[in-house]
């Protein structure tokens, strides 16, 4: 009996298989969305301006998400502490990671670099969680940036949009949310 009770203890204490595995898997699933949802951006806005462009984000973002988790096995979608899109708020757990990638970025460290993996317990299942912060590109300003610099056809689309948004005032490099992985051990 304490030899079982013994093997169950270790076991509990020990990571979950691969678990080791998954930061390399999420940084990977996690860099390949960015750059994606940046060129159709780009290009969407050379094509009808940047009031053409919010349906990128509105849309085929959430769809980029999407396909990438179905394709990869992981739980995708993007979360800022100033979320425009109401779908966009984070949990807890995503709340916590963006405060302290904020207070990282605050101390001099790089926007670009800043992550967090990790296992967690949620509802009594192990999962592992990652986050990589998005910072502000130059094309994001068109509509993240500061209010008074926004087209008036930006800003009228995005009150239309999103009657309570929280997006705006942001400048190059700044953090404007993160991407935000999860999957269960």
């Amino acid at each position: 009996m304490k030899a079982l009770l013994l093997a169950a203890a270790l076991a509990a204490a020990l990571p979950a298989a691969g678990a080791d595995d998954l930061l390399p898997e999420a940084r990977k699933v996690a860099g390949a969305l960015p750059g994606k949802l940046l060129t159709i951006l780009t290009e969407e806005i050379e094509r009808g301006g940047p009031a053409g462009a919010i349906g990128v984000c509105r849309e085929k973002a959430p769809a980029l998400a999407r396909a990438a988790s179905q394709e990869s096995g992981w739980a995708i979608r993007r979360v800022s502490l100033r979320n425009r899109n109401p779908k966009a708020v984070p949990d807890a757990w995503e709340k916590g990671v963006l405060e302290d990638f904020d207070r990282r970025a605050a101390a001099g460290e790089s926007p670009k670099t800043i992550e967090r993996g990790e296992v967690v317990t949620e509802n009594g299942a192990r999962t592992y969680r990652y986050m990589k912060a998005l910072p502000v590109a130059e094309p994001c300003l068109a509509c993240h940036g500061p209010q008074d610099k926004l087209d008036p056809a930006v800003r009228e689309k995005l009150g239309a949009l999103y009657p309570a948004d929280r997006g705006t005032g942001y400048a190059v490099g700044m953090i404007r949310g993160a991407i935000t992985l999860k999957k269960p051990l």
